[in-house]
């Protein structure tokens, strides 16, 4: 683990997959964020709006969208919504098989 300037370990961030409830540092999971514009993929991590995480294993995205995005965004996702992370997954993640790519590799 890194140690900053004065010897102490360096602080990583922690987030829970709502896919599979797996802690894990923040870079490796992928935020789905429910702002104005409704449900999307939040690449930078900053956008405005109630975050959740997901894994970039196919497993989590569809317990995700089944109803675990539901519970965590307060809200219910549209049919149009689910497909379109579900297709985010298979253009962005699903061509990996073995679910390896980390968030940070895709911004």
């Amino acid at each position: 683990m890194a140690r900053n300037k004065f010897g102490r370990k360096k602080h990583v961030p922690q987030r829970t997959c709502v896919g599979c409830r797996e802690v894990l540092p923040k870079k490796t999971l992928i935020r789905i964020v429910k702002g104005p514009e409704g449900v999307d993929v939040d690449l930078t991590g900053k956008a405005h709006g109630r975050g959740a995480y997901l894994h970039d294993q196919r497993a989590c995205w569809e317990r995700g969208v089944k109803g675990a995005l539901d519970h965590a965004l307060r809200t219910r996702l549209t049919d149009e919504e689910q497909q379109k992370l579900m297709a985010f997954f298979d253009e962005h993640l699903g061509k990996d098989s073995q679910g390896q790519k980390g968030a940070e590799e895709l911004s």
